[in-house]
């Protein structure tokens, strides 16, 4: 990973938030390696056999790999494993302050109808001891969205709903929906998100990765998006780009992630200024890091570059990311008083 940026070090020192990133995806090779000894099968335990293991042809092939890694985790001690080294990981080597994780449930507690697996008070226990932890012992601010796995259609919805309003955790503040977009209509799956934010619980579905805006127009009209995951194709309507920026509703940009999965061709492709000279509000994040051969301070390097941005520019974008988040008002204000004070210093 190259170091040799020239905001490299003012980025790795930026304190920031990240509300774009995948709980299993946020999983190191290191993290991976440790699963794979526990559970020898399909993921290799080498870390440079792993590098080619995660190496995508396509966005499905993307979906199969991550699967695979869903496969590792058996046990609420896995669980509780990954979701504290992640958030080390987070803290000590991004300077995270504040993340939300998207955690999908559904993947590791629907087995356990079938007798393997765990079940949802386990799993909940799990990442709500590595988050009480995390904040002690590293300073990071964690909070969970639950995303439907759209490839698993409507059992998974009803299953994911349950989780979020049956067990809800301290930490979980967004229902989101996650996985392929093609053949996964939004529609379907209205009725989950009214009552999920008539729960309380914030509207945060991926929408417009790898089909066009009218995917995200569905989740802002019939599932209420607050901000939107990806939106890559709103650039290709000018109409839905003013209303984006005229309601405040952020998008979640993960440049890396889309090139990875072929969302965008290129870099230099990527709709990000489109967003911005728009007027939308960009928020900058790595999505399933360590699948993608990236990190969150690569990724404000990479708009950085795109946008044509200096430290202040950064540290812009560091606090848009707090702005757009479901942290709490003295954790918004804390994080927000760092940025001003490492900018100043």
């Amino acid at each position: 990973m190259s170091t040799q940026h020239p905001l490299a070090a003012f980025v790795a020192g930026l304190p920031k938030a990240e509300l774009h990133v995948h709980h299993v995806g946020s999983a190191s090779a290191r993290i991976v390696s440790e699963l794979a000894a526990r559970h020898p099968g399909t993921v290799p335990s080498d870390p440079d056999e792993l590098r080619r293991f995660y190496e995508f042809r396509d966005f499905a092939h993307f979906v199969e790999v991550y699967l695979a890694v869903v496969d590792l985790i058996k046990t609420p001690e896995d669980i509780r494993y990954l979701t504290y080294e992640v958030a080390r990981e987070m803290a000590t080597g991004q300077n995270l302050r504040y993340a939300e994780l998207t955690c999908t449930p559904y993947t590791s507690v629907q087995p356990h109808e079938e007798g393997k697996g765990m079940a949802i008070e386990a799993y909940s226990e799990a990442i709500e001891d590595a988050r009480v932890a995390a904040e002690r012992d590293f300073g990071l601010v964690l909070r969970w969205i639950y995303d439907i796995p759209g490839e698993s259609g409507l059992p998974a919805a009803d299953k994911t709903l349950e989780y979020a309003l049956e067990h809800r955790t301290e930490g979980l503040i967004g229902f989101g929906l996650g996985g392929p977009e093609i053949g996964v209509p939004r529609p379907q799956f209205q009725p989950h998100f009214d009552a999920a934010r008539a729960a309380g619980l914030r509207s945060l579905p991926h929408a417009g990765e790898t089909t066009g805006p009218q995917t995200v127009w569905d989740a802002l009209t019939l599932l209420g998006a607050e901000r939107i995951g990806h939106g890559t194709s709103s650039a290709q309507d000018p109409e839905l780009l003013v209303h984006l920026a005229e309601r405040g509703i952020p998008l979640e940009v993960c440049p890396s992630s889309n090139i990875a999965t072929r969302a965008v061709t290129t870099l230099d492709e990527h709709p990000i200024r489109a967003f911005r000279d728009a007027g939308v509000t960009i928020t900058i994040n790595s999505d399933d890091p360590p699948m993608f051969g990236t990190e969150l301070n690569r990724e404000y390097e990479i708009a950085a570059d795109l946008l044509e941005l200096d430290e202040s520019g950064l540290a812009d974008l560091a606090r848009a990311a707090v702005h757009a988040s479901y942290a709490d008002d003295d954790v918004k204000k804390q994080i927000l008083g760092e940025i001003d004070e490492y900018v100043a210093d």
